[in-house]
């Protein structure tokens, strides 16, 4: 690179010598443009601190609680529409269709279909989010010695909150089922209840939740005592055969040969003695409906079910039961659960309390599932008459609790899956299972 050179005048006298220097100038006054510009710069340099300085000032200020960072407390009480200001909730896990269907991944005309769907989609993964919230929550102060009234009524108003309750609008989808042992569903402590829940239980967790009708069911198996391990890996296994089978046109028998396939390939060792698990023959995943928990088809967790297809567009709960019993269970025990039937007409009713308690049905779960601590905090007093009435007359439908025999223990796990146009999503799949 050449080097510049600079034209400098040297101050002479008349005679051409150069003039002697007395060592007191100032060299700013020799170049006034030089310092104008360095005056400048250094205002400039000023000006940019003190900026800089007011963005730090204000940077903890904007950080308090910025929509996008407010973090859920502890136990939660911040309902998820505060967590996720863009009304965007997470999607589920993505699994694409195989085979034949694959096409569908690539396929504009299904995405299409799927933009015209995202509203719906949006409602059920709120539902989704609240209840990988809430299970999280749960699962950190389960312990043994808990009475299962408040372990089930900590878990609901968590889900009322975290849901934002609205009447019909969101919340519990239907009430907490805590079965232990080898009671393998349907049961919740009524009120008055004084079960505990022991060190050597296996206890299903199943419960739900829901936005404008559109339902999350899923659940899972706790047991303290390793030694059930295996038994609880056998039906969580058996659910994700079953998910990772099911998709469109997809024959719900074959589904249920494949979870069984699974399912019966363990073995459990339970207080020295090794059982075989099984699949429960008699209990089923279905297809969800809105505010329609079983909508009609059965997905079955053994060999030789229906032939029916599942379809696009469908949700379904894929859940699984194994069981060191003999794989059958049979209705025992006090019943909690019921459910008006989703297609019961007008029927006329003769008894005024038996009206009035449906009128109370209807405003505050419609077809969903409720149970009688659910009646009780209504301010519902002395139905057990008027509710057997509704029953006799068809118009609600009592779930008793099921049981493997006694003795035995079960496990359960499950999902809800819905089946896009382009991929199958597992909505409610979460970090745990």
């Amino acid at each position: 690179m050449a080097e510049e050179k600079l034209d400098t005048q040297i101050p002479t006298d008349e005679n051409g010598t150069v003039e002697p220097s007395n060592g007191n100038e100032d060299p700013d006054e020799l170049s006034p443009t030089l310092q104008n510009d360095e005056d400048e710069e250094k205002e400039a340099t000023k000006k940019k601190k003190k900026k800089n300085k007011n963005k730090k000032k204000k940077a903890p200020s904007e950080q308090t609680n910025p929509p996008s960072m407010l973090q859920q407390t502890d136990p939660p009480s911040i309902p998820v529409t505060d967590l996720f200001p863009s009304g965007e909730f997470p999607e589920g896990e993505i699994q694409n269709y195989k085979d034949d269907n694959l096409w569908r991944t690539t396929s504009e005309e299904k995405r299409d279909l799927e933009r015209l769907e995202k509203p719906i989609y949006n409602s059920v993964r709120r539902a989704a989010e609240v209840h990988r919230q809430v299970r999280k929550y749960i699962k950190s102060i389960l312990k043994p010695g808990m009475l299962m009234t408040d372990l089930c009524e900590t878990l609901e108003n968590t889900v009322r909150k975290l849901i934002a309750e609205n009447g019909l609008e969101a919340g519990i989808a239907f009430p907490t089922g805590c079965s232990l042992n080898w009671v393998a569903a349907h049961w919740t402590p009524n009120t008055g209840d004084k079960t505990v829940l022991q060190y050597d239980d296996v206890m299903k967790l199943d419960f739900g939740t829901h936005i404008d009708g559109y339902i999350v069911d899923c659940a899972f198996t706790v047991a303290f005592n390793p030694m059930y391990d295996p038994l609880l890996e056998a039906s969580r296994e058996a659910t994700n055969t079953g998910i990772k089978e099911s998709g469109i046109d997809v024959r719900l028998c074959d589904v249920g040969a494949a979870i069984q396939e699974v399912m019966e390939s363990y073995e459990v060792e339970i207080n020295g003695k090794v059982y075989q698990v099984k699949s429960i023959r008699n209990l089923n995943g279905h297809s969800i409906g809105r505010y329609q928990i079983h909508a009609g088809k059965s997905v079955p967790i053994v060999k030789g079910g229906e032939q029916t297809k599942m379809e696009e567009g469908e949700f379904f709960a894929i859940e699984t039961f194994a069981s060191t019993g003999k794989g059958y269970v049979r209705e025992d025990l006090e019943c909690s659960h019921y459910m008006k039937n989703f297609d019961a007409g007008h029927i006329p009713l003769r008894l005024p309390r038996a009206k009035q308690l449906l009128a109370t049905i209807n405003k505050n779960f419609s077809t969903l599932a409720f149970c009688r601590r659910y009646l009780d905090r209504l301010g519902e007093t002395k139905y057990l008459m008027a509710l057997k009435n509704l029953c006799d007359a068809g118009i609600v439908q009592s779930y008793p609790p099921l049981c493997d025999v006694k003795g035995s223990y079960v496990s359960q796990f499950e999902h809800t899956i819905l089946l896009r146009p382009t991929c199958k999503e597992v909505i409610s799949r979460g970090d745990d299972y």
